[in-house]
């Protein structure tokens, strides 16, 4: 796969994950719990992904002899981190309003180039560090952290936030990097395998399931959010991120917060400043420069190999 189909991939994806805060506060809004919502949403994303992966089986059996045992657990272990992720995440959200839990998520952009500088020996260069930098700035006035939003901060909510954004890293390092011979439709299942199971150890089914939430409407906004955190975010992660640096990867991510903006301003009618915007552009700025150099290079790639044809077509 070439370097910018991945990125347009994965930033699909990131922006898949962005629409998870709307299912997630109306789901607590109708007033369903954490616990009931990550496992509904897990039931669902491995009911649809499990179809689709023995279908994918049947078609190439091959992948069989490739699944050894230790890819398979590689693989659970990898989606265990996107298990962790909605249950730290959606917790915040539970303790801070939603632009507060977001921007907690988003401390995600240093820490994958932290992953990177730690287990790559990739030492962040200026731009990227700049570029961090300037992700961060945008992120706060996005958020309008500018105008007292510090104030709403719990301890709960803070630690539940900052550990979404180690786990969300984690995952985004892993998946690029565990059993990537083996097809997508394949991969994504395991790995959602494994959040099903820190999942149901966290919340045990026989002790969240009851009757209500067997016949309530929890099944729409579990649906919703199954669709955008466990099915198409982990499934065009497991096709992109292994076209892609660790680093970079994260900071493609930051476009999941402009849709969380447009997504509050659409779907849960909130006001949305001019600060907010402008730190959305900020960190779409930012993506471009962290990129600028792949950019450039790519535009004088694609000069020279037109200069050469109309040299030899002369």
């Amino acid at each position: 796969m070439k370097r910018h189909s991945a990125m347009i991939i994965f930033v699909i994806g990131a922006c898949c994950f962005g629409l998870n805060p709307l299912f997630v506060k109306l789901g607590y809004a109708d007033g369903w719990s954490l616990g009931e919502i990550n496992v509904v949403q897990v039931i669902i994303a491995l009911t649809v992904l499990w179809i689709v992966g023995i279908l994918s089986i049947k078609r190439h059996p091959w992948v069989i002899r490739k699944l050894t045992g230790k890819k398979v657990i590689s693989l659970i272990v990898a989606g265990s981190f996107t298990g962790l992720t909605s249950i730290l995440y959606y917790g915040a959200m539970q303790y801070l309003p939603a632009s507060l839990a977001v921007v907690l998520l988003f401390q995600f952009v240093w820490v994958g180039v932290l992953f990177d500088w730690i287990f790559n020996r990739q030492k962040p260069t200026k731009q990227t560090v700049l570029a961090v930098m300037l992700t961060l700035v945008g992120v706060c006035f996005a958020a309008g952290l500018w105008n007292g939003g510090f104030s709403d901060i719990s301890l709960i909510g803070f630690v539940l936030g900052i550990g979404s954004a180690f786990s969300y890293t984690a995952f985004v390092f892993v998946s690029g990097r565990v059993a990537t011979d083996v097809p997508a439709t394949i991969r994504t299942p395991i790995m959602i395998t494994g959040a099903g199971i820190l999942t149901f150890i966290v919340f045990p089914p026989h002790l969240t399931l009851n009757e209500g939430v067997l016949e309530g409407n929890i099944w729409i906004y579990a649906a919703g959010v199954a669709l955008c955190g466990l099915i198409l975010t982990p499934f065009l992660f497991a096709i992109s991120t292994p076209h892609l640096s660790g680093s970079f990867a994260t900071i493609l991510g930051s476009v999941e917060l402009p849709v969380s903006v447009i997504v509050a301003a659409i779907g849960l009618s909130e006001h949305i400043t001019l600060s907010r915007w402008f730190g959305v552009i900020l960190i779409l700025l930012a993506i471009v420069l962290g990129e600028l150099r792949s950019i450039w290079k790519y535009i004088q790639i694609k000069k020279h190999n037109v200069d050469r044809s109309r040299q030899y077509g002369a």
